[in-house]
């Protein structure tokens, strides 16, 4: 029998479309936020299996963008912060493109895939066949807005400003990192809502520059892994007027209870330091002053507004995107994952951004959607992002590397399966403590660890200085730490258990 020719082997491989988002919290149609305009995202749903109980490794974006893009956790990439470079700590290190890069796919993309402090300047050469677009092609930049000012900003008012305090600077000898830090002192708004075409803004740019790779792609003879992330909604909130035109400010719900949780651990939070570093928000002097009096209400009805906005904005890029994957006559072939890399405190608890092991925090969204998922499929089990690698490697039939932390859901996504493992781990670093948060399908139950503990070294109780335990059944909103009652000491015993247990199983790799 003849050999088949190349195109035909091509096309039994399966490509990946993967998509990725900026501090995306699952505040989408598909998760039940009927206020919330996201038709494509919702669209992808429809086609695929939404989990509704996934979880980032870490909750702030080099740590989480690591951990998912090798498949394993922070305490292995050693990634707990937003300067330490992946391959400085690991030079040998797999990735998830270079592994599929290995196995014969075509791997490219454009816009935030890694943390870019957290790789070379290629956002790591050696995951991509291609050359890694970060900022998209110029050519499909509005030619009559321009370029943004201090990497966001478009508005004429903004823009004169910057100007003003640029040269303000430069006449008291400032240069560089200290001339950009006086100028974002006294102008660096957390929000701007300007009439302006959806590529004036990067992540307009960055869907048409998909959109050309993804014809190229279509032209070739060889499966591919394309990676497109999106940068909205992360902070400022800015994005064309019209996806603010979409909501009235006034009807969108405030954080319902932004207090601590009762008998919860001071260590459990933080001054929202990314979101005071914007001019128009006021500095906090200590905790005494988080709650619902850190921002006054219309404030915090405008970032409220401008977060919709901005995922209203993303979304219809991701519907460009996904279009054009269907009219290329490429989606039959493709499995496509959306992820956003972790959660965002929109006033709950008094918290603003990220940087926590709270449920609004952690919890993060992930659609899978391929030719043969289940459709529509909702699935409440426990998952978390170290599970996409060896997913994304089940679908495409290509081997499993070893040493990768997550567990394959491809039963659950074929199959009647509901769930692949008992719950969900993520963490965070407090000084020189760090918080291991365990996630079931019900249940947080938390330890904070002092000494820099890591899963790396030898777990000694005395070194516990913190513990927090939520049922999400009768407390969705955290409002009270259960440790100190009495009736939930039987999910205590045994929660505190499997952290034990999973402290040591990684102390024994």
């Amino acid at each position: 029998m003849a050999a088949m020719p190349l195109l035909g082997q091509a096309q039994q491989k399966k490509n990946v479309l993967f998509i990725a988002v900026d501090d995306l919290k699952p505040l989408l149609g598909c998760y039940g936020q009927s206020q919330m305009k996201t038709p494509n995202i919702d669209r992808l749903a429809k086609q695929g299996v939404v989990f509704l109980n996934n979880h980032c490794q870490q909750a702030v974006c080099a740590p989480s963008r690591a951990s998912l893009m090798t498949g394993v956790r922070p305490d292995s990439t050693k990634v707990w912060d937003l300067k330490t470079k992946i391959r400085d700590k690991n030079p040998t290190i797999l990735t998830m493109p270079q592994h599929f890069k290995n196995a014969g796919y075509v791997t490219t993309g454009v816009g935030k895939i890694y943390d870019r402090r957290s790789v070379d300047a290629d956002h790591d050469k050696a995951s991509w066949s291609e050359d890694f677009a970060f900022s998209g092609d110029d050519k499909y930049r509005d030619p009559n807005s321009g370029e943004e000012v201090l990497g966001h900003y478009q508005s004429p008012e903004t823009k004169q400003k910057v100007a003003y305090y640029t040269e303000e600077g430069k006449k008291k000898n400032l240069k560089r990192g200290a001339l950009s830090k006086y100028v974002m002192k006294h102008i660096k708004p957390s929000t701007e809502c300007v009439d302006l075409p959806d590529n004036a803004y990067i992540d307009g740019v960055l869907a048409l520059s998909a959109i050309d790779r993804l014809t190229s792609l279509s032209e070739q003879d060889r499966p591919f892994f394309m990676a497109v992330g999106f940068k909205k909604p992360h902070l400022p909130f800015v994005a064309p007027k019209k996806y603010w035109d979409l909501y009235d400010r006034n009807e969108l719900p405030l954080a319902a209870y932004q207090q601590f949780a009762k008998y919860g651990p001071k260590i459990a939070y933080h001054k929202s330091g990314e979101i005071q570093s914007y001019s128009d928000i006021p500095k906090l002097d200590s905790y005494s002053d988080i709650g619902p009096d850190l921002l006054p209400e219309s404030k915090q009805r405008e970032l409220i507004h401008g977060y919709y906005a901005c995922v209203s904005y993303m979304d219809a890029q991701v519907g460009k995107v996904l279009d054009a994957l269907d009219h290329l006559g490429l989606r039959e072939n493709t499995i496509i994952v959306l992820w956003g890399d972790h959660g965002w405190h929109l006033g709950d608890h008094g918290l603003w951004c990220k940087h926590t092991n709270f449920e609004q925090a952690t919890r993060a969204p992930m659609i899978f959607s391929t030719p043969d998922s289940k459709k529509g499929k909702k699935v409440t089990a426990p998952t978390e992002f170290v599970d996409i690698f060896p997913t994304l490697c089940d679908l495409t039939n290509v081997d499993q590397p070893t040493g990768i932390a997550g567990t394959s859901l491809v039963p659950v996504l074929t199959g009647n399966t509901t769930t692949v493992k008992p719950y969900a781990v993520s963490q965070f670093r407090r000084g020189k403590a760090m918080g291991y948060a365990f996630r079931t399908d019900r249940y947080r139950y938390v330890v904070w660890v002092k000494d820099n503990f890591r899963t790396t070294k030898p777990f000694n109780e005395r070194m516990v200085v913190g513990e927090e335990l939520y049922d999400y059944q009768k407390d969705e909103l955290e409002r009270t730490n259960l440790m100190v009652d009495k009736t939930y000491q039987k999910v205590y015993t045994e929660l505190r258990a499997n952290s034990r247990s999973f402290f040591k199983s990684y102390l024994n790799k």
